[in-house]
């Protein structure tokens, strides 16, 4: 591998010579009101709840062209009249009706305004059909730089999907952009001409062939599921699948690859059922047991679509053949299909409320990496993994954003949050009690959104520790804590340095070889060690740095 700083940012950017850092969003340092209509809880967006989507799309990939409807079902929970909805140029809404009435729409950039007709009487069920058109906005490199992906196989036949974590599914077709809620399920029935197949999100419930020649498929997802989970893929597929015996009892685990592939993903996509074990032992059932679990190529590198995980990995282990940790273990798994599946849990079961909190699902999802490797070949190998990805952490900023301007934060989420994690199960000193932790934030937060106070609060209440300090430090700043210490004849003094106001933090060390634990402060506290040649070293599971000096003032 080439020694290279590497960092993440949705997934880990492959440049064509070198890894380089890449984000889903610009790191702006000043937002406009487009900024704000996307990412903020609008008057137009707070007086409705979300229910169900009915989407129906016509694909031509030749024109590179879509087209069809997005029939809205909400619950009215405040009198109001007008309804934001998102969608991206160059597409357009052609039309707006309720009850078959066409509505007034106006557009404010990528937020369309519509004006209800009808009075919006709390506590009523209504539905709104918006219908579209475009052109939608071609993926440059997919998935960071999202849209459309009009790719073609080896045989010429389309090959094509859509990702857009970020940028946003309004990039594609009209919804209700922003993270905070989730629509309960969803239909979604996507029109592709003859010869090829679309597998999207759920179940397919339906396959029609229309008189053109094309086929509709239609999929059904019944379970809550974020926008930017919902994907379009399209092309030349051929499918196998298994049942896996799961906590909550047989899971439809399918496989959807392109023809030539079919020999070696039967052996490649083992990876996957051995994902779903581990995963299931370390954060609880798969959440989306009735939606089954799918793992779709893609002309990308992949993706977390919601029981929909979209792989381009080019069936190999690593990170496009890389160990991105440097430590060798990497290479013992197939990155993509432990990554993105991780999301299953930490992105789709557990979803932010706003992006600014992205390190919910891009931490723990990027933890769950060595969690993989702990459950297969132990804790020695996942902690030289997770302590190996520290060399693409680069503390350039903090790794929380800017809230309601859709503005994440650093790409340091990955693997600054992974050893934030891992340095908690340290403290924890408990395995059990930090998987019951990572399971229980699974059942606490069941298909929920949540803001990054409930999960630090859950993970503090569960460890009995107050780690409002230690949040902090490694979320909210971007300095990494450093123990100063002095050893003079038979005493060690100590303390924390480079640390926020009221830091403290319980730390392991070795002396003699044996494990103690301190609790440092940045004042001054002594230790009395056994001799006079007493042997100091450091724990490397804990992330902070050490500084010796020869006299502590």
């Amino acid at each position: 591998m080439k020694k290279v700083h590497i960092i993440l940012a949705s997934l880990i950017l492959l440049g064509t010579s070198q890894l380089t850092t890449a984000q889903l969003l610009t790191n702006k340092k000043q937002f406009s009101r487009q900024d704000s209509l996307r990412g903020s809880i609008t008057p137009e967006r707070a007086w409705w709840d979300l229910k169900y989507y009915d989407l129906e799309v016509t694909v031509k990939p030749e024109d590179k062209f879509i087209s069809g409807s997005n029939t809205i079902t909400y619950e009215v929970l405040e009198p109001y009249q007008v309804m934001q909805i998102d969608l991206q140029e160059p597409m357009e809404i052609t039309m707006a009706t309720q009850n078959g009435k066409e509505l007034e729409v106006t557009n404010e950039g990528n937020a369309h305004f519509i004006t209800l007709e009808e009075k919006q009487s709390p506590g009523a069920t209504k539905a709104i059909k918006v219908t579209f058109e475009g052109q939608p906005r071609e993926a440059r490199n997919a998935p960071w730089d999202g849209g459309f992906s009009w790719k073609k196989d080896a045989n010429g036949n389309h090959f094509i999907a859509t990702s857009n974590q970020g940028l946003g599914a309004s990039v594609w077709w009209p919804n209700k952009d922003h993270m905070y809620q989730e629509v309960d399920g969803m239909t979604m029935s996507i029109n592709v001409p003859a010869g090829l197949m679309n597998i999207s999100n759920g179940r397919l419930i339906d396959t029609e062939i229309q008189e053109d020649g094309s086929s509709t498929y239609t999929w059904e997802v019944k379970n809550p599921i974020n926008n930017y989970g919902v994907n379009i893929n399209i092309g030349d597929y051929v499918n196998f699948s298994e049942v896996y015996e799961g906590e909550k009892g047989p899971l439809d685990m399918n496989y959807y690859v392109l023809r030539d592939n079919l020999e070696k993903a039967k052996t490649h996509f083992k990876d996957a059922p051995k994902m779903m074990k581990a995963f299931e032992h370390w954060f609880g059932p798969y959440p989306f047991y009735e939606d089954s679990y799918k793992l779709v190529e893609v002309p990308y590198l992949g993706m977390e679509h919601q029981s929909s995980v979209t792989y381009g990995n080019q069936y190999g282990n690593g990170y496009l053949g890389r160990d991105l940790s440097g430590s060798g273990w990497g290479m013992k798994f197939d990155f993509i299909i432990i990554h993105e599946s991780g999301h299953e849990w930490f992105a789709n079961n557990i979803t932010n409320k706003d992006i600014a909190d992205m390190w919910i699902h891009e931490s723990f999802t990027a933890y769950s990496e060595s969690l993989f490797l702990d459950y297969y070949y132990g804790k020695k190998a996942s902690s030289e993994y997770v302590i190996g990805t520290r060399r693409g952490i680069k503390n350039d900023r903090p790794i929380i954003g800017d809230y309601d301007v859709n503005h994440e934060g650093s790409g340091d989420m990955y693997y600054k949050g992974a050893n934030l994690l891992h340095t908690l199960r340290q403290i924890t000193n408990d395995d059990e009690k930090w998987r019951q932790t990572l399971r229980g934030l699974n059942s606490e937060f069941y298909h929920q959104t949540v803001t990054t106070a409930q999960v630090e609060n859950y993970i503090s209440d569960q460890m009995g520790l107050d780690l409002d300090p230690v949040f902090d430090q490694y979320l909210r700043d971007i300095r990494i804590p450093k123990l100063e210490y002095s050893i003079s004849k038979n005493k060690m003094h100590y303390r924390w340095t480079n640390v926020v106001d009221g830091f403290k933090m319980p730390l392991q060390i070795l002396i003699n070889g044996e494990k103690t634990w301190i609790t440092p402060t940045t004042q001054i506290q002594k230790l009395k060690l056994p001799s006079k040649t007493s042997e100091f070293d450091i724990v490397e599971d804990i992330y902070v740095n050490y500084k010796k000096k020869d006299k502590l003032d």
